[in-house]
């Protein structure tokens, strides 16, 4: 087995939480967890609760990008099909997360959320972006890539 190079990318599995790398010479979209074998990108952003959320973060290499909202939301659930669709665009070159902040009062807490939905962007574990309100798939693709690029 080849020693894995030091461009490799560290992805924790969106199912068991798994901490996977990811070989550059291998496409990201099509690897596998190495603890339960499930895709590591599917195309759609994973749910996560705070100990998730936090093991996402800080675990992987691969910028974040959550989306915290709440069931009773109507601007949050109107956003949900954009930000699922933004996700087969990024993927995976970004992770996407959702974190319900109803049910991780918590979390949303730490992170000073006051509105929802509000985006934010981890890049090495330190948020580097951050807005908050509706947004068209396209929106949230092209504010992802800028602040990436603002963040490098």
């Amino acid at each position: 087995m080849p020693a894995s190079s030091l461009s490799d990318h560290l992805t924790v599995c969106p199912h068991c939480g798994g901490v996977n790398r990811l070989p550059d010479d291998r496409p990201a979209a099509e690897g596998r967890c190495g603890r339960c074998h499930a895709p590591l990108f599917d195309g759609h952003p994973a749910e996560v609760d705070g100990v998730g959320f936090e093991r996402q973060v800080t675990r992987s290499s691969l910028p974040v990008l959550v989306d915290v909202w709440a069931p009773w939301c109507g601007p949050c659930r109107m956003m949900a099909p954009a930000f699922a669709a933004a996700a087969q665009t990024l993927e995976p070159d970004v992770r996407l997360l959702k974190l319900n902040s109803e049910a991780e009062p918590e979390t949303a807490g730490q992170l000073g959320v006051r509105s929802i939905p509000t985006m934010m962007l981890f890049v090495g574990g330190k948020r580097v972006a951050q807005i908050s309100g509706a947004m068209s798939s396209e929106q949230i693709v092209a504010w992802t890539r800028q602040a990436l690029n603002q963040a490098r």
